[in-house]
Parts: C-alpha cells; sequence; structure tokens
C-alpha cells in the first residue's frame, strides 16, 4: 500500500518542484549577475547548485518541523518568508546596482582602486548574499506533500525530499544556464564591462518588483 501511495506522491513532488522553480525570480537574478560577472560554465551551475540547495533546505526544515509540530504555524511563518522574497531581490538589486554605479564611476574618471580586484569584495561576495536571498525564500508548496509523505516512514519521506530537491535544482539550473548563453550573445559590446554590474542589480530589482506585485 505505502509503494502505490509514494509514487503518486514522488510524481506531485517533480510536477510541483518543477512548476514552481518557473518563476523568473528563481533563475533569473543568477543569469544575470553570470553575464555581468562574466561567470564561466562551472562556475554559474555551483552558484546555482548552491542556491538551489539553500531555497529547497529552509523549506525542508519547515516541513520537518510541521511534521514533528503541525503544519499550521509553520505554513504561516513559511507564507509570509514568500511574500518578502520579492522585497529581498530589491534590496539586494539596488544595493548590488549602487555598487556597480560607482564602480563604472571610479572607471570614467580614471580613479580605479586595486581594492576592488580583491576577492573579498562584492564579485566574491554576490554569490554569497545571493545564497542568503533564496534560502531565505522557502517554497511551502512541499509541506503538504512532506505531510502526506510523513506515515510512510522516515525513509520515504527522505526519499521524497530527495526527489523534491533533485527536481528544484535540475529546473533551475536547466533555466540558468541557456539564459546565461543567450545573454553573452545578446548582451555585448564594451558598456557591458563598464555598467554591466549596475544593469544587473536594475533588472534584478525589477524582478522583485514584479514577485512582489504578483506575489509568487
Amino acid at each position: 500500500m505505502s509503494e502505490h501511495l509514494f509514487l503518486p506522491l514522488a510524481m506531485a513532488a517533480v510536477t510541483v518542484a518543477s512548476l514552481h522553480s518557473l518563476a523568473p525570480d528563481h533563475w533569473m537574478p543568477i543569469a544575470a549577475l553570470a553575464r555581468a560577472q562574466g561567470w564561466s560554465t562551472g562556475r554559474t551551475a555551483r552558484v546555482t547548485l548552491g542556491c538551489g540547495l539553500g531555497h529547497v533546505t529552509t523549506s525542508v526544515a519547515l516541513g520537518l518541523l510541521a511534521v514533528l509540530f503541525g503544519v499550521e504555524v509553520f505554513s504561516t511563518f513559511g507564507a509570509r518568508l514568500e511574500k518578502v522574497a520579492g522585497l529581498l531581490l530589491i534590496a539586494f538589486g539596488i544595493g548590488y546596482g549602487v555598487w556597480g554605479l560607482k564602480r563604472a564611476a571610479s572607471h570614467l574618471h580614471g580613479h580605479h582602486h586595486h581594492h576592488y580586484d580583491h576577492v573579498h569584495e562584492p564579485q566574491q561576495a554576490t554569490p554569497w548574499t545571493l545564497f542568503l536571498v533564496y534560502a531565505a525564500d522557502p517554497c511551502v508548496a512541499i509541506l503538504p506533500l512532506m505531510l502526506a509523505a510523513a506515515p510512510l516512514g522516515w525513509f520515504a519521506l527522505l526519499g521524497l525530499v530527495v526527489i523534491y530537491e533533485v527536481a528544484t535544482i535540475a529546473t533551475m539550473v536547466g533555466l540558468v544556464m541557456p539564459a546565461r548563453s543567450a545573454a553573452n550573445t545578446v548582451v555585448r559590446g564594451r558598456w557591458v564591462l563598464r555598467y554591466g554590474d549596475a544593469a544587473a542589480g536594475a533588472f534584478i530589482a525589477l524582478v522583485g518588483v514584479t514577485v512582489a506585485m504578483l506575489g509568487w
């Protein structure tokens, strides 16, 4: 009986995870930063993987707490976190865009400071900041799936979690990589080297506004 119930739950997990990850805030910000900072294919994939893990792991943690203590409180908490996801992207985009404008101005006036090349500067810190933004945006859609799988035992619950994580991350990577390639092809020119970071910040903030308005 449990095997027959697990299969539709697994199919539902793949479907929900894939559809949820189609939302623009799951892949557009990463693709924009990858283009602005000239990330390699490998680094883009690693950053996407890390952001996906942060996003889903927070969701799974809420799900486990819901299984142990009841779904209502943690579902409400997760829903509130989802509502601020757009605001987090807006703040991140504005902050990164302002830094990009300052960096462009320093180059324009011939006052390039070598500390921009240090590994602890925003180019290196940005992936970690983006990871925190994604980690703070859980997907509460996994909560009912985990509650449905709980009676099947911890092994089935763990299997469902793995399936959901793999489907989410695979969808994110599958969207980020071609978006990055398309941006590299379409968005070209010397202006990208100077204003690419500022443009990426503005684009990410715009995605955040869209998410906040539509309630994704």
